[in-house]
């Protein structure tokens, strides 16, 4: 399938799935990365006059916002912004702090970021009567690497069978400004943050690994891994049997 293709069949298919369920349009968080604005432009091609964007800073790189703002200018998209730093500053002083690791303090926080920006975009979804479209791309979704009831707690996830070298490939048909393209990926959960650096894993060898099953065996154990550890964040909750 030709990316001219790939990108007809996604706005078909946001268009069909929001109308089959009575929606009047889509709602989606716009980081400034080129997942989300992969997704934005899709979304305001399937829906030209009932698309919405949300850029939500909670204390992020102000570049982000800059991109993300300019690629809403570029292809006309409405855009609200919600600054959430006062709302995050305010949780995180209310929860413990104590008995926890650096590390698992910084985690636990940074995580706080994404579920606050799902409660922004369903509150706008809510008023709308919009669904909310999320970005997390095959890559990101296959090995957990996105927040559960976060990025994750979306309506419909447009590009989950896209690995991230295809919606690379998507950006540069749609025209996605080259320095949100060639940026390096990042959730933007805490400064200097990427999403590779956190993975220990380059999308190229994880793109790999799941087009065609091949890879060194030590990347190869790390992804089966990570896979499996996070199977619960791909699945409904279970319920028992009775």
């Amino acid at each position: 399938m030709s990316v001219e293709e790939l990108a007809k069949k996604l706005i078909s298919w946001i268009r069909e799935t929001v109308s089959a369920v009575g929606g009047k349009g889509v709602v989606l968080g716009i980081s400034g990365g080129v997942d989300s604005c992969v997704a934005a432009v899709l979304c305001k091609r399937a829906f030209p006059g009932a698309t919405l964007g949300v850029i939500m800073p909670c204390h992020s790189n102000k570049v982000d916002r800059e991109h993300a703002e300019l690629v809403a200018r570029k292809f006309d998209i409405p855009v609200k912004v919600v600054v959430l730093d006062k709302v995050f500053d305010t949780l995180v002083k209310a929860l413990p702090g104590n008995g926890y690791s650096e590390a698992e303090r910084r985690l636990a926080g940074s995580n706080i970021k994404p579920r606050l920006r799902m409660v922004t975009l369903y509150y706008f979804a809510n008023r709308l009567n919009y669904l909310v479209v999320g970005a997390s791309n095959r890559s990101e979704l296959s090995v957990g690497y996105f927040t559960k009831y976060g990025d994750g707690g979306v309506d419909i996830m447009l590009l989950g069978n896209l690995v991230k070298g295809q919606v690379r490939e998507l950006a540069r048909y749609l025209d996605i400004p080259r320095e949100i393209i060639n940026k390096p990926p990042s959730a933007g959960l805490w400064e200097g943050q990427t999403d590779e650096g956190e993975m220990e894993l380059t999308y190229n060898e994880l793109d790999n690994y799941l087009i065609t099953g091949e890879a060194e065996e030590k990347i190869k154990q790390k992804i089966d891994s990570m896979i499996s550890r996070s199977t619960h964040k791909r699945c409904l909750p279970p319920i028992p049997p009775l």
